[in-house]
């Protein structure tokens, strides 16, 4: 499996990830998730390769982070995945994934631990 990227090229985040990886040679496939956002069983794939449950990729200063209540402790993780799913603006990024594993690019040089 070559390297994904779930990438926002508005942030400067993901575009400083996208760039440490291609001046080591590595082109991803990128998957810009804003416009074509990962479904459910995807985002739950994402979450166990990362280790993580899904407020720790959550963006909790988004305003839909607030205005959803997502900051309650009784919403499930299915919930919460659902959520994200709705509004991929919630999921941090960058994201990257190999077979190797998968990363969130913060800070950015995070990716190059998949090579």
């Amino acid at each position: 499996m070559p390297m994904i990227l779930y990438h926002n090229p508005q942030c400067s985040k993901s575009r400083a990830a996208l760039e440490l990886l291609r001046t080591r040679g590595v082109e991803p496939g990128i998957v810009e998730y804003l416009k074509v956002p990962p479904d459910r069983e995807t985002l739950s794939r994402i979450l166990d390769l990362l280790g993580m449950e899904p407020r720790q990729i959550m963006r909790t200063k988004e305003s839909a982070y607030r205005e959803n209540h997502l900051h309650n402790p009784d919403l499930t993780r299915d919930e919460l995945i659902d959520a994200m799913v709705r509004n991929p603006r919630l999921i941090e990024r960058p994201i990257a994934m190999t077979e190797r594993g998968a990363v969130l690019g913060r800070p950015p040089e995070k990716v190059l631990d998949l090579l």
